[in-house]
């Protein structure tokens, strides 16, 4: 009978103890998670926002422009690693199309944007390095703007039914990330060395 009632106040107590400790953890669990989501949502109106800002038509290809929302992006990736980068450009740049008058582009940017976040963040933030590697972050956004390109490329082709049209979009687009990458790498060694990036 000892044994018994032993063996219930363990558990009880073990019960007891579960509680305050999830008690303790939930509200610092659920501040985290508040504050993770307004960070993608800043995050991913900074890139809308770049997209709007600067945005040329292209005089060729099927509806491409050139916008300062890829620096972003990539400055972005680089900054805060390929989940946050996948997002930001994903959500960025595809509320731009829906809203833009592009909304006939928008599955196609949410899909070629998300990968190219998420390559460029996944690059910039491996071998132990959190972004500060220059080498990496130039090499993530040279790798990931294949990947971007074969995404728009398929979704152009089905799009309008044709494979030969969309590759008159592949410089505009080349020149977008190229300029993109100008932008970003600078910006992210600049601010990599602000007190915020610092003491991370």
């Amino acid at each position: 009978m000892q044994t018994l009632q032993r063996n219930k106040e363990t558990i009880a107590k073990t019960k007891t103890d579960n509680i305050v400790l999830l008690q303790r953890k939930t509200p610092t669990h659920t501040r985290t998670k508040t504050m993770d989501l307004v960070l993608t949502a800043i995050l991913s109106t900074i890139v809308l926002l770049s997209t709007v800002f600067i945005n040329i038509k292209l005089p060729i290809g099927q509806g491409g422009l050139i916008h300062l929302g890829t620096a972003a992006l990539f400055i972005v990736a680089i900054l805060f690693g390929p989940k946050k980068g996948a997002l930001a450009g994903a959500i960025g740049m595809g509320l731009f199309d829906i809203f833009g008058g592009w909304i006939i582009w928008a599955p196609t940017t949410i899909i070629a944007r998300a990968l190219q976040g998420y390559i460029v963040g996944k690059i910039a933030w491996s071998k132990g390095y959190r972004g500060e590697s220059v080498k990496l972050n130039i090499l993530a956004a040279v790798a990931s703007t294949p990947v971007m390109l074969a995404v728009y490329y398929i979704g152009q082709g089905i799009m309008y039914n044709n494979w030969v049209a969309p590759l008159a979009s592949i410089p505009g687009d080349l020149i977008q990330s190229v300029v993109g990458l100008v932008i970003a790498i600078p910006l992210c060694i600049a601010l990599k060395k602000t007190p915020f990036f610092r003491n991370k």
